[in-house]
């Protein structure tokens, strides 16, 4: 089995690929928590590791990584905001008291 060009990927790929930060990427290959090796200064993944990957972790998982890209984002709370005003729903549930 011979692989080609787009079956290995870089650093700045793997990111756009999994659209998060390169710093995550980096974080977690170093980790050992994404599938990819070191070339002395350089990232190179996978493709088939990478899907792999995505397909046998956990979905909540991946949803947490990329939430935590959004951690230092300055915009963040106007858009959810944004988001659950354009729903017609409160941020958080009230729960309705039964009076007895």
């Amino acid at each position: 089995m011979s692989l080609i060009l787009q079956d290995v990927l870089t650093l700045d790929e793997v990111a756009r690929y999994l659209r998060v930060p390169k710093k995550i990427i980096e974080r977690q290959a170093s980790q050992g928590r994404i599938p990819g090796r070191r070339i002395e200064e350089s990232w190179r993944f996978l493709k088939k590791a990478i899907d792999h990957w995505l397909e046998s972790h956990d979905s909540r998982d991946i949803l947490l990584y990329q939430a935590g890209a959004l951690a230092d984002d300055q915009n963040l709370d106007k858009l959810r905001a944004s988001i659950y005003a354009q729903r017609g729903r409160p941020e958080v549930e009230v729960e309705n008291e039964e009076e007895g």
